[in-house]
């Protein structure tokens, strides 16, 4: 039997209207879907009725084994000549395992096609009010794993990133302390803004605001959870022009000073 093609998808920070044109296309024809946790329902309404459905998310402690079942699933899936769409959150290639899932289908011989989508990693900052560079304030910007604060194989480089005039964390609110804490030691203002916005563009969605110094103990006071993403430098006090919760019919959930 000739294989199936596998298309893995970026889903976006959520709603079906933040979706690629191309990936609602691929939704509405895929013969299987296989998602992962941070997939909205009404994304999931788009896939063509008789579609079978799979959920694959992960929980800490299971990505190893979880990754080896969704390969499984990609494999079987494909080799019935089914045409699958590999459903993940953000964009695929962006700390997300896209990259290893692309790389198993190559060494497989299975034909895939990768489709980008809009990452967190922007569109939570940019929900939030906050635009990642600025022309007055920061010409560069560093997405990074909030994972490497827990120690990794590869070492990370403290002082370099504390020279960045914008880091944007994904995946840090366990970590979040350790990833201000090491940030200061290695030289960068304790001043310095912050910001975690909490599921941007999901009706839970949360932005809290502080600075290096004091952001985690605000961020726990607030109940910050998974998923949220942590934003560094004076482009956060561009909130305050910007953010959305001054525009008339935001839903936007504000932490506010006491």
């Amino acid at each position: 039997m000739i294989p199936g093609r596998v298309y893995i998808v970026g889903a976006g920070p959520g709603p079906a209207d933040l979706l690629t044109v191309k990936a609602a296309r691929l939704l509405g024809l895929a013969d299987v879907v296989i998602h992962d946790r941070l997939i909205q329902e009404e994304v999931l309404a788009l896939a063509r009725p008789g579609a079978e459905l799979i959920y694959m998310g992960k929980t800490v402690g299971s990505h190893a084994s979880r990754q080896q079942e969704i390969h499984e699933l990609l494999e079987s899936r494909s080799r019935e000549g089914r045409q699958v769409v590999r459903l993940k959150g953000g964009d695929p290639f962006l700390l997300g395992r896209g990259g290893e899932e692309a790389e198993f289908l190559a060494r497989e011989g299975i034909p895939f096609e990768v489709v980008p989508g809009v990452s967190s990693a922007l569109a939570a900052p940019l929900r939030a009010g906050i635009a990642v560079t600025h022309r007055d304030l920061a010409s560069s910007v560093t997405i990074v794993t909030g994972h490497e604060a827990a120690g990794d194989s590869r070492p990370t480089d403290w002082e370099a990133l504390a020279r960045v005039e914008t880091l944007v964390y994904l995946m840090g609110v366990h970590n979040l302390r350790n990833i201000c804490e090491r940030l200061i030691a290695h030289g960068r203002a304790p001043a310095t803004p912050a910001a975690v916005i909490q599921k941007a563009y999901w009706q839970d969605e949360l932005v809290v605001e502080g600075t290096l110094a004091d952001i985690a103990g605000r961020a726990e006071s607030e109940g910050i959870t998974p998923p949220a993403t942590l934003v560094i430098g004076e482009v956060v006090r561009l909130r305050e022009k910007m953010r959305p919760g001054r525009r008339q019919g935001s839903k936007v959930c504000e932490a506010q000073d006491q």
